[in-house]
């Protein structure tokens, strides 16, 4: 999960993306140098950037020679830029209170990744798991009564169940957040045909 505004910005960066990309498995400047086309002088200033922001860690270091080759991986094996690194502007439900409105969705889900990404984050740190649960499938409506019918159905039976379960009084229970969403499927990008 990146937080810090600068780490971002970092890595966004396409050169920098793709050796983030390329760092998957441990490698070095001049090894890297190859796969993605620049000279070793260029990819070691942009690693010494991602390490920087802690984007990427040494592995190991080889002496090659009267050389040192520093050998280097990613930090994770994937990234997700949180919300807070966009601070005054990051989506806020409160600031988009129309439940049916895309707007609002996004601040929802903009909020899940923030906070979820903080529990992995702090989890990671005490060597702990964060116990979570998701669902993600797709449903095709009839019409847009059906698709409304669907949406009324739904919010009951999640109603119900909260209803059933929660219990503000318990002793070391712990709250948990909802997220239910419904929206329509983003078109899947057509593969470039090879020639």
């Amino acid at each position: 999960m990146i937080e810090d505004p600068s780490a971002a910005e970092v890595s966004l960066d396409p050169v920098r993306a793709r050796l983030l990309a390329e760092l998957a498995e441990p490698n070095s400047a001049s090894m890297l140098a190859g796969k993605v086309g620049l000279p070793r002088q260029k990819v070691n200033y942009h690693l010494r950037t991602l390490e920087r922001h802690g984007l990427v860690e040494l592995a190991e270091e080889r002496r090659k020679g009267n050389m040192t080759e520093r050998v280097l991986r990613a930090t994770a094996a994937s990234y997700v830029i949180s919300p807070t690194a966009l601070a005054a502007v990051q989506p806020d439900p409160a600031r988009a209170p129309d439940r049916l409105s895309a707007r609002w969705l996004l601040a929802v889900a903009a909020r899940l990744v923030r906070d979820v990404g903080s529990l992995l984050t702090g989890a990671a740190k005490a060597n702990k798991k964060v116990a979570t649960f998701a669902l993600d499938g797709e449903v095709r409506f009839a019409s847009a009564a059906d698709r409304s019918a669907f949406a009324e159905e739904l919010a009951t039976a999640v109603t119900t169940l909260v209803g059933k379960y929660h219990d503000e009084s318990a002793r070391g229970g712990r709250a948990h957040r909802i997220v239910v969403a419904v929206h329509p499927s983003a078109e899947k990008p057509v593969p470039a045909r090879e020639s």
